[in-house]
């Protein structure tokens, strides 16, 4: 920490330093994240306001003007990279150590700001995140983290400490933060009061409406604070003995010494415990193991077996014989030891904890004005659409009128992991298929918590038979009987595809392990498809670092003919109008305009020309090559006069083979991120996952197929 008095007035190297960078150019939207004292959840704030910003703007920095020295990395500057938009590395994000600035503060300040604007040249907006706190609270290092802000020409976002005070307090110490900070000649923009009793929010919230700037209270979740499994183990000097590896980064939410007899443990278990126990105490070992595999007994998140001791020879084969995934830990540490070790563990909001990250950014969302903040820090609207901000406008549009989900896959630890985002961040409301105690075991096996979705079973739920009947009458003519159709729908794609045509589900999402033909079968059988349009097809929003693209067909129909060609360009426009791209539609081909003749040319030509009849009001083009299609230069050359050469934005590609390489090489070579594949055609949203989706690709069509059952 920075102890001592330290000197506040500017040097005159740094302000001529400042005044000249200034001069030489334009500065970018910044907030400058600072606090009191330790302990405050900074991060948490920091965090979110860098995915605000990110949604908003498209190169978004991070910087730390005072880090520690040493060999360790600053954990928070990792975190926030990760998740910035500009390219900025480590070392160019690290303004000065600690030692510099003890040394010589004034140097430290003309380092800081030399050291800052290398990294504004790079970026639109940047979130400035002040120095940490130990132990003591210190004005005087809040007064010199105000002296670099009014030096960066950054305003102040004060996060306040809110656990252990009361409202009048939490007042006082936010008065005494605007005197310190009024006496570097700056201001409080916005304060967060964070890590409130979470039965006190709305008395500190009218608390502090004494103070002059805008506020916003933020609860205590024990979660960002709790140790992950991992961190107890190292803390403790520990080594996993069995379970399952990836379940380290559950979070222990307490920490019990089991010193009683197993009836009187298990009496006081609670979900998330961690369980102290030595491994000679075989009855109370066994009954935790088997505690946490039990129902109506809550979901530990580790054992750990202190004193160096391992299981008797016969316990051990027993537990080896029942396969727990629950991670038992062994440290050689005593009975004390390790619950002190336990207990100093404070868990940090780092890259590996995304479940910790996921509940900061919920936090934010949900609890701070977003929208008021970028007017104070005077963000300017963009005319340019990035894939963190596109992907935010989804999430916010998605929250915006939620509807009802269906996860057929319930049994993907992907699928719940992202129903735990899902959930989270409140972008979709949810049913998971599946054995619900099978399902819900999993999650909380996970450290999720999907409390909030349905889970059903198809095999036993009671809508089975009512599905059978229907699907049985709308299958009728090709002999269809009402035995037959319960076995088809207790299997999970047919089920569910049967929730969103009875409008019990909006739209469903499936494919993370099933091809997509298990996917799209049932829809075309129960759903149809949409007035108009015979063909069922796909679509690629292709995030590029500027703007967003529509490229269909890329997913569904191998080798389309003319007419299927116009249904993919008017239903990929129809698309893009959905989620905000203007649609401008190029057919391609490899000619231009009637350079080129053949059978694959005379296809796209006809294909144009059934666009043209269909839907008149649609800005269309075909045939066009790619580059003439995207790029001004080459269309002014090509196709001078056309409305869409140079300026498409919905690409529809004459077969499968060159759409989905296509999208393929554009995805790896320009870094694209490519959302979908969306289907589109259908009277209702059903949309198929790659089966190497990821937990974002799984949330991100989710969103999207709830933005789409809105237009329904």
């Amino acid at each position: 920490m920075i102890s001592g008095k330290l000197p506040s007035g500017r040097s005159a190297r740094a302000v001529t330093v400042i005044k000249l960078v200034r001069m030489a150019e334009p500065a970018p939207s910044t907030v400058y994240i600072a606090s009191l004292e330790g302990d405050t959840g900074k991060s948490t704030v920091a965090l979110g306001m860098l995915h605000l910003l990110s949604a908003t703007t498209p190169r978004v920095g991070v910087f730390r003007p005072i880090t520690r020295s040493g060999s360790g990395s600053d954990y928070i500057l990792e975190l926030l990279l990760e998740h910035c938009t500009a390219d900025i590395d480590y070392d160019q994000a690290v303004g000065v150590t600690y030692e510099q600035v003890h040394a010589d503060p004034d140097a430290a300040i003309s380092d800081i700001v030399m050291r800052f604007h290398d990294v504004a040249k790079v970026c639109d907006a940047v979130v400035i995140v002040g120095s940490d706190y130990t132990d003591v609270a210190s004005p005087s290092e809040l007064r010199f983290n105000a002296r670099i802000a009014v030096n960066l020409g950054a305003p102040v976002l004060l996060v306040l400490r809110g656990a252990g005070r009361s409202p009048v307090e939490i007042v006082q110490v936010a008065e005494l933060c605007e005197s310190e900070l009024a006496a570097e000649h700056a201001k409080a923009m916005a304060i967060v009061v964070n890590r409130c009793d979470p039965d006190a929010l709305d008395d500190v919230a009218k608390a502090m409406q004494r103070i002059g700037a805008p506020s916003w209270t933020l609860p205590e979740v024990p979660l960002l604070t709790a140790p992950t499994m991992h961190e107890l183990c190292e803390a403790m000097h520990g080594e996993l003995y069995s379970g399952d590896p990836e379940l380290m980064q559950r979070e222990a939410l307490s920490v019990m010494v089991g010193g009683m007899t197993a009836e009187h443990i298990l009496e006081r278990l609670t979900d998330g415990v961690a369980v102290i126990v030595p491994a000679d105490r075989s009855d109370a070992l066994l009954a935790l193991v088997n505690a946490h595999e039990a129902e109506g007994f809550p979901s530990l998140s580790g054992i750990i077996m202190n004193g160096g001791l391992r299981p008797d020879p016969a316990i051990a084969r027993l537990i080896e014989g029942l396969k727990p995934k629950l991670p038992i830990l062994t440290t050689d540490l005593g009975t004390f030891d390790t619950a002190n070790a336990a207990a100093r563990t404070r868990g940090r909001v780092s890259l590996s904890s995304i479940r910790k990250v996921d509940t900061a950014l919920a936090l934010m969302e949900q609890r701070v004005d977003g929208r008021k903040l970028l007017e104070l820090i005077e963000v300017p609207v963009q005319s340019v659409v990035t894939p963190q901000m596109f992907e935010y406008r989804l999430v916010e549009r998605a929250r915006a009128n939620r509807r009802r989900i269906v996860l057929p896959e319930g049994d993907d630890d992907r699928i719940l992991r992202a129903a735990g985002r899902v959930l989270q961040r409140k972008i979709a409301d949810l049913t998971i298929l599946g054995d619900e105690a099978t399902v819900r075991g999993r999650a909380a096996e996970l450290g999720l918590d999907i409390d909030a979705a349905q889970v059903l079973d198809p095999r036993t739920s009671e809508l089975r038979g009512m599905f059978a009947e229907t699907y049985a009458q709308l299958r009728r003519h090709k002999g269809m009987t009402v035995e037959r159709a319960r076995e088809f729908m207790a299997d999970i794609s047919y089920f569910g595809t049967m929730m969103v045509y009875e409008g019990i589900a909006d739209g469903m999402v499936s494919g993370a392990a099933h091809t997509t033909a298990h996917t799209i079968r049932p829809a075309l059988e129960i759903i149809k498809t949409e007035p108009g349009v015979s063909t069922v097809s796909s679509v690629f929003l292709m995030c590029l670092a500027d703007r967003v693209l529509a490229y269909g067909d890329c997913a569904v129909v191998p080798d389309p003919t003319a007419e299927q060609l116009a249904d993919i360009a008017i239903s990929s426009a129809r698309t893009a109008a959905q989620f905000g791209i203007e649609p401008r539609v190029a057919m391609l081909s490899y000619s231009t305009g009637e350079s080129g003749s053949g059978a694959d040319v005379d296809k796209v030509r006809a294909a144009t020309k059934f666009v043209h009849e269909r839907a008149p009001e649609l800005l269309v083009e075909g045939p066009i090559q790619y580059d003439a299609a995207i790029e001004p230069s080459v269309a002014s050359a090509k196709l001078p006069n056309s409305q869409v050469a140079g300026r498409a934005t919905v690409f529809v590609f004459p077969d499968l083979n060159t759409g989905n390489n296509t999208y393929k090489a554009v995805q790896r070579s320009a870094g694209a991120v490519a959302i979908g594949p969306v289907l589109q055609g259908l009277r209702k949203p059903v949309n198929d996952l790659s089966r190497g989706a990821l937990v974002a690709d799984i949330v991100n069509t989710v969103a999207i197929t709830a933005i789409q059952a809105q237009g329904e």
